[in-house]
């Protein structure tokens, strides 16, 4: 007997021993996994929002404010939400999507009465907003032209270059800002188109640039074109702010329209979180143009075939109040109207911003704050300045000088414009 409890408790320790180094090998998983970097423009927000200062100014976040400094859910939006409450089931979408919303959409890139929309030449997917979009489009880039690279402005919207690399298309670069003119550098961009290699893909922004605000004008946009047709790269347009930069759709469209014009097969990225204030539902489509039908067929299927294992379908709220809205003319009339109610109260500000710093007697030209389009003026401040603005005065944005134009207000346009040119003053 003693011969067998000895037995039994060797195997307990056995056993005991055995669990212990399981339960240390499961727990030793995720040791070396380290924090991850803050994201440069989410992390600003987090730093505001723990910021007790009642004096506190955020002009880092992309999403539009009223003058109040309050988020704004548009009429339009609450009419069609109103619509759809209660109506419809919540059955899954098809993989591509609502196709009324992708069909209304791309009425909005490509024009109402688009022959290409009529012949069937666009393969067109609902999109996970912009950023989806851009996603997907990077994955069947990859999947379908496995040795290309993509060239991303300098600078661009951040999250392009996590994007990209994440689809493990390998990145390179093509001039665009030029810093002491606070312009575009068109030069060089050219230069840059002609260099790269015949058939190269190209990120372009169709309007109010990220996070520059400089656009090419309407005849370098046509030169842009010419040389592309020349070297026959692919343009890949990111289309995040169509109507909210001017306050007219169809002018922010027009860097596409050229592109059309010119015979271009592209590839388009629409988002519907500025322009609408959706930016929560994430509502957005991906476009391709196709040399005919049969291979707009071919390249949706594929385009769906790369959502599946992603997420398998798009969310169908957002897209009900999209479709609602741009099929109704009353309310495809109000949202007109309101978006460029938004434009307008961010073209105003940049107006007020810099007559505040000219007042002030600044040292320094602040022409470009009212020449750049868009949600976001590129200021030319630099790290050391905007970290200044946030120690001593509470003002939060990125690092890169990028003022979001949607947080300055009636109430705090003179505080920032004094803060700026204390920062600025000396140089």
């Amino acid at each position: 007997m003693a011969h067998l409890v000895r037995a039994g408790s060797s195997g307990c320790l056995a056993k005991s021993a055995f669990v212990g180094a399981a339960r240390s090998m499961s727990t030793a998983w995720w040791r070396h996994v380290e924090p991850a970097a803050k994201d440069p423009i989410l992390g600003v927000t987090e730093a505001f929002l723990a910021d007790p200062s009642p004096q506190k100014v955020n002009v880092g976040v992309g999403a539009y404010r009223d003058d109040n400094g309050k988020p704004v859910v548009l009429e339009c939006v609450r009419e069609a939400e109103r619509r759809i409450a209660g109506n419809l089931n919540m059955e899954y979408l098809p993989m591509g999507g609502s196709i009324n919303m992708v069909e209304e959409t791309l009425k909005l890139a490509y024009g109402e009465n688009s022959d290409l929309i009529k012949d069937k030449r666009i393969a067109a997917v609902q999109a996970l907003s912009g950023t989806g979009a851009c996603r997907l489009f990077a994955d069947f880039q990859k999947r379908f032209s496995p040795d290309s690279h993509i060239y991303i402005p300098v600078p661009t919207w951040s999250n392009h270059h996590n994007i990209w690399r994440d689809a493990h298309v390998p990145q390179r670069t093509f001039h665009y800002y030029h810093p002491e003119s606070k312009g575009l550098d068109f030069a060089g961009l050219m230069d840059d188109v002609k260099n790269a290699p015949n058939g190269s893909f190209f990120l372009l922004h169709a309007c109010a640039h990220n996070p520059t605000g400089v656009d090419p004008t309407e005849e370098q946009w046509k030169e842009i074109s010419y040389q592309f047709k020349v070297k026959g790269h692919l343009a890949f347009f990111d289309m995040a702010y169509q109507g909210f930069a001017s306050g007219d759709p169809e002018r922010d469209a027009k860097s596409i329209r050229i592109f059309l014009e010119d015979g271009h097969l592209i590839g388009c990225a629409q988002s519907y979180a500025k322009n609408m204030g959706l930016y929560g539902q994430r509502v957005g489509c991906l476009s391709v143009v196709c040399e005919d039908e049969k291979q707009a067929v071919a390249v949706k299927s594929q385009l769906q075939q790369l959502a599946r294992p992603m997420y398998s379908n798009p969310p169908v709220h957002g897209a009900l109040i999209v479709s609602t809205i741009l099929s109704d003319p009353d309310l495809k009339k109000l949202w007109l109207k309101e978006v460029k109610g938004m434009a307008d109260r961010i073209i105003g500000m940049r107006t007020a911003l810099r007559e505040n710093l000219e007042k002030l007697g600044s040292p320094l030209t602040w022409e470009h704050i009212t020449k750049q389009i868009g949600m976001f003026c590129y200021s030319g401040m630099t790290p050391e300045q905007v970290d200044r603005l946030t120690n001593e005065f509470h003002i939060y944005m990125t690092r890169n000088g990028r003022i979001s134009m949607a947080g300055v207000t009636t109430g705090n346009v003179g505080y920032l414009a004094n803060a700026i040119h204390e920062v600025t003053k000396s140089g």
